[in-house]
């Protein structure tokens, strides 16, 4: 009799039993929805999904009466642009700290608990301060992702450069190494992928920041336009909203991980035997 801790479904039965849990919750909605719109057929809380769909439908296709423009792709292509600079100059930044911090012990001494200190900050306490300093265009949006991501990926990436073997670095400096060469050619090669996994893990808060910024100053951008017509209680234009921006983030995810797996197959090598 096999133990439970060793049965692994197949590939087939485990997209099954990924889809499970969303089938079980669409199921709920739906009988949910029919329930108020039966009750009250007036009912803006719980829309059916043909009322969502034909509400996206028209953000995705018709123009803006005032500025000529299509909602949605209008609102999707300014938060794409925020949150892809902000994750990115957070991944630069995490990327040379987190090694310099992990690799020499005189420049972590100094940074470790200014890093530390900062990632205790919880960023959306800060976001008037952004506003102030930076004014409520791009700068301060993009600030709050680099601010709130930024500490939590140099203490992802110093912590795995000190979990390495010793031994890496004994023998690259007995082979005539220098601290410089260490940095690149042993910590560099094995920091980049673990970056792009510490960026997977710190896109939910990325997203989180981008839409509270937006929803407090923004002209344009998915977060502005739910926090907007929340006003109206259009559940039919908010629900898809969120859909959308879970797909982007699911997009933005699987893109990561499919550069990850491209560009260094070496640190996915046991994965295959897991899957």
């Amino acid at each position: 009799m096999k133990r439970l801790i060793n049965l692994a479904p197949s590939r087939g039965s485990r997209w099954l039993l990924g889809l499970l849990p969303f089938v079980v919750l669409a199921m709920l909605y739906l009988s949910l929805s029919n329930a108020r719109l039966a009750e009250n057929p007036n009912d803006r809380l719980l829309p059916t999904p043909a009322t969502m769909a034909g509400s996206f439908y028209h953000l995705a296709t018709a123009e803006n009466v005032r500025t000529g423009q299509i909602v949605l792709w209008t609102d999707t292509f300014a938060s794409l642009e925020r949150i892809l600079i902000g994750v990115a100059i957070s991944a630069f930044i995490g990327l040379v700290v987190g090694i310099l911090n992990g690799g020499l012990p005189l420049i972590r001494a100094k940074l470790s608990p200014l890093v530390t200190v900062a990632s205790l900050i919880p960023p959306m306490a800060i976001l008037p301060i952004l506003f102030i300093a930076f004014g409520t265009g791009e700068a301060a949006k993009i600030a709050l992702i680099v601010i709130g991501v930024t500490p939590f990926l140099i203490r992802d990436l110093q912590g795995h450069a000190l979990r390495l073997p010793d031994e890496q670095l004994i023998k690259a400096q007995t082979l005539g190494a220098s601290s410089w060469q260490v940095l690149l050619r042993v910590l560099l090669p094995q920091l980049t992928p673990r970056l792009l996994n510490a960026t997977r893990l710190a896109l939910g808060s990325a997203w989180l920041f981008l839409i509270a910024a937006e929803a407090i100053a923004a002209q344009e951008g998915l977060g502005y336009r739910i926090f907007l017509v929340r006003r109206y209680l259009s559940m039919d234009v908010i629900l898809p909203y969120v859909a959308w921006i879970t797909l982007l983030a699911f997009l933005l995810d699987q893109l990561l991980a499919w550069t990850s797996r491209l560009a260094f197959p070496w640190y996915h090598a046991g994965e295959g035997d897991k899957s």
